[in-house]
């Protein structure tokens, strides 16, 4: 059975990628995703289907994309189906609140990447000392509710959405795979310092941008203090270095 036709992001209308997975009752299921954007569409109920294998998928390509350059969402977003401006709103569930664009028309809706894994209950709210830490290391962050970036350093809470700052719980995912990915074996203890993860996804992603850019006129030389940092990629990367590595 072939894919479907890739549909167009609803932020940055380019195509999106088509992954096909398979659901609790053996039925294909196709996601479609953009990493530029950082955002999978979802048709009505598909994110009820996803069995824990399709789950450990979805954090490899995060993974995978982990240093790509992302690209703000635009403030007027269309349905794929039909191409009705999707309403945004919020959902709230035990881990927290989380953004939403549904389709009124109910063809599905867009979640991003953070939102999904709030939803599916994969963070926890940072404590005020990993706050603090991370104050004093960069200079501010990508809120994983609404993803406006944050002047951590000023803000404990996002002044957007008044969301608490969230991070990736390895436990959390964990005990939501129920060993899938890994059996009965128990993972290693792994140190977990976001501050160091942010500062070298960052630099990385720098580099990279530098070398694509190697004869351009500007300088994408940063500071630490002057980082934006990216707690859903860099709580990706400590997730795969705990449970699936």
């Amino acid at each position: 059975m072939s894919s479907s036709p890739a549909i167009a992001c609803p932020s940055c209308r380019q195509p999106m990628e088509v992954h096909r997975f398979t659901t609790h009752t053996g039925q294909a299921l196709e996601i479609d995703i953009c990493h530029a954007c950082q955002g999978l569409w979802l048709d009505q109920s598909e994110n009820l289907q996803l069995p824990p294998a399709a789950v450990v998928e979805l954090f490899r390509l995060l993974h995978e994309h982990r240093g790509d350059q992302r690209q703000p969402l635009q403030a007027r977003m269309d349905c794929p189906r039909c191409s009705r401006t999707l309403a945004q709103g919020f959902d709230v569930v035990r881990s927290g609140r989380y953004m939403t664009y549904r389709c009124a028309a109910r063809h599905g809706r867009f979640s991003t990447f953070a939102s999904f894994m709030v939803e599916k209950g994969f963070v926890r709210h940072m404590t005020p000392v990993e706050v603090q830490d991370l104050a004093k290391r960069v200079g501010a962050v990508y809120c994983t509710s609404c993803g406006a970036p944050v002047d951590i350093r000023k803000d404990h809470a996002c002044p957007y959405c008044r969301a608490a700052f969230s991070l990736l719980d390895p436990d959390a995912v964990r005990k939501a795979l129920d060993g899938y990915a890994r059996g009965t074996q128990e993972p290693a203890p792994a140190p977990t310092d976001i501050a160091d993860a942010l500062i070298t996804l960052e630099r990385d992603r720098n580099r990279a941008e530098r070398e694509r850019q190697q004869k351009g006129p500007f300088s994408l030389r940063q500071t630490e203090h002057e980082l934006t940092g990216d707690l859903l990629a860099a709580g990706v990367e400590m997730v795969w270095k705990v449970l699936f590595r």
